[in-house]
């Protein structure tokens, strides 16, 4: 696979095979983890990991796999960099690039990730921004594999908002030939570009990608129904009209007696108890910590094949 030295960004930039290979290299990491194998194949590597939004999950996975490679993870908050000075993405990036072998980041513009990428000598990848979060859906991916033997041929139900995960989530099943229903409140649907982007990746693998707004017939008979938070990081000020516009789309029991009888329920945390009804969260078809765990694996996988 020619993954090194690439940008890691969208999944919409790699093919069904490239991803493919990515999943089995987290499953295999897994698997030697487990073991405790090590990985220390990049000592001498450093890795510059910007953070504009908060972050357990995604810092964890990072700097944890960093250290299981033998990479020096460098986190820095936008507060501590000069960029809240007002230095320049593309400087950013250029002084970062002579000083480091990766730079990861989670911003809230996708358009700063893509500058940083458009003027950095070295690999960046897209740690989540307001568009994508290419790193969470490997993971969704990856989870899902492990509980359902496979991934052509699923349903997956998405019920919530049209934000950066379900924006991944729609590039990733297509591409990899899962059927995929996105319920939303009207006004709230994914970007028409992404959608299409979907609609053309699902011609290939022959999946189906609907779009609706109504969360039942986007749950019936899926084997896997996924939620995430209603109001997104930066949109607080916009909190009490989201979760009013939402309150049909809450993930309930009663909701889930449409799915298969086997589903799995997925989040991508942290869980605020209003996307989700605590019986569906704790129920034994929630497979949230092990969709969190492998955070872990995927982003070892990304690593090891990015990085040069």
């Amino acid at each position: 696979m020619k993954l090194k030295g690439r940008d890691f960004l969208c999944l919409k930039d790699f093919d069904r095979d490239e991803i493919r290979f990515l999943l089995d290299l987290a499953h295999d990491f897994k698997r030697k983890k487990k073991i405790g194998e090590s990985h220390e194949l990049f000592r001498g590597k450093a890795a510059a990991l910007i953070f504009e939004k908060h972050s357990t999950r995604t810092r964890v996975s990072l700097e944890v796999a960093c250290n299981d490679l033998g990479i020096l993870p460098m986190y820095m908050s936008r507060d501590q960099l000069q960029l809240a000075r007002g230095e320049p993405i593309k400087d950013t990036a250029r002084v970062l690039s002579r000083m480091s072998d990766a730079i990861l980041a989670r911003v809230y513009g996708h358009s700063d990730v893509e500058e940083l990428a458009k003027y950095a000598d070295v690999p960046v990848i897209n740690a989540l921004s307001d568009k994508f979060h290419p790193l969470q859906i490997l993971a969704d991916l990856m989870t899902i594999e492990e509980h359902k033997g496979k991934l052509s041929g699923l349903k997956l139900a998405w019920v919530g908002d049209g934000n950066n995960v379900a924006n991944s989530l729609l590039i990733g099943c297509s591409k990899m030939g899962i059927n995929m229903y996105v319920a939303t409140p009207k006004g709230y649907e994914p970007p028409e570009d992404v959608v299409s982007l979907a609609m053309n990746f699902a011609k290939e693998s022959n999946a189906e990608i609907v779009i609706t707004n109504d969360p039942i017939e986007a749950v019936t008979n899926a084997d896997i129904v996924v939620t995430d938070t209603f109001v997104s990081m930066g949109e607080e000020s916009k909190a009490k009209e989201k979760l009013k516009a939402f309150e049909n789309y809450v993930v309930t029991s009663e909701l889930c007696s449409h799915a298969k009888p086997d589903y799995v329920f997925m989040h991508c945390l942290p869980y605020k108890h209003k996307e989700a009804t605590e019986d569906v969260f704790e129920s034994s078809h929630s497979i949230v910590f092990d969709e969190a765990e492998n955070r872990l694996y995927t982003i070892m996988a990304v690593l090891k094949e990015f990085v040069k």
